[in-house]
């Protein structure tokens, strides 16, 4: 593979002169040869979309006391040295004590009002459940366990403690609650028509037999919390475009593939 030669680098130069007012071109290469340049415009979109006003005394003072607190900042001594560390000037710090406030409101004033068709279109995704997992290689050792639950001759927690060969043998087997995309398709498909208290018979996933019982189905609920999260991941959608616009514009001619 061969280096950027300086041509093409000077190609890169010109290619970000469109840029960003007060930002000279060559900072920008840097910014992007430093894989910054997405951080960068991330933060600079952010400034220009949210609301800049003064936020009430009483909140503005909870604010800051978190913020110290998650930050172990326990004194004047210490909040300067974390000051300097950053490269942060008093008005930047504000700006980030409150950044994720600020983007709370954002979130609940621009986007809130579209979180219930998210919610809807989600939903499976978002449910959760609890199940029981034993994970064997041996698929006649996992049907002979399978009748072993079924008879009633052993609970499926003493023999998870002794057979399974996956993580979950330290909690007996026990798995979540967990949402239910994040099991593996085939499992998820198997939960998902389920019933609470069901034993699945054994089927391969990955070379590995599974043995599962679905112990408890917790449906995704919209309630404020949800909403909130909803109209966050939209926020994060549109800005996260919104960057993707901006470097194009920014840097509209990518450099020729290395070879």
């Amino acid at each position: 593979m061969s280096a950027v030669s300086q041509p093409e680098h000077a190609q890169a130069a010109e290619e970000v002169s469109a840029g960003i007012p007060g930002v000279a071109a060559p900072t920008l290469r840097s910014l992007a040869h430093c894989n910054l340049l997405r951080p960068f415009v991330y933060h600079m979109v952010l400034e220009e979309t949210l609301d800049k006003g003064a936020l009430e005394q009483e909140l503005s003072k909870t604010l800051l006391s978190n913020f110290r607190k998650a930050n172990g900042l326990q004194d004047q001594a210490s909040e300067a040295q974390f000051l300097s560390k950053m490269g942060w000037t008093q008005q930047d710090y504000l700006w980030q004590v409150q950044l994720p406030h600020r983007i709370a409101v954002h979130c609940g004033q621009h986007f809130i009002a579209k979180a219930e068709a998210r919610f809807l279109d989600k939903k499976n995704q978002l449910d959760q459940v609890i199940y029981s997992l034993i994970r064997v290689k041996d698929g006649s050792l996992a049907r002979e366990l399978y009748l072993r639950i079924e008879e009633g001759e052993a609970t499926f927690a003493e023999l998870a403690e002794t057979y399974t060969e996956g993580p979950e043998k330290t909690s007996r087997g026990l798995v979540g609650p967990l949402p239910l995309n994040q099991a593996h398709p085939q499992l998820a498909q198997r939960l998902r028509s389920a019933t609470v208290g069901e034993l699945i018979a054994p089927f391969t996933v990955e070379q590995l037999w599974l043995l599962v019982r679905l112990e408890r189905h917790q449906p995704a609920s919209l309630d404020e919390a949800m909403r909130q999260r909803m109209a966050q991941e939209l926020f994060d959608e549109w800005i996260q475009e919104e960057v993707t616009l901006r470097i194009k514009q920014i840097c509209p001619a990518p450099l020729n593939p290395l070879v």
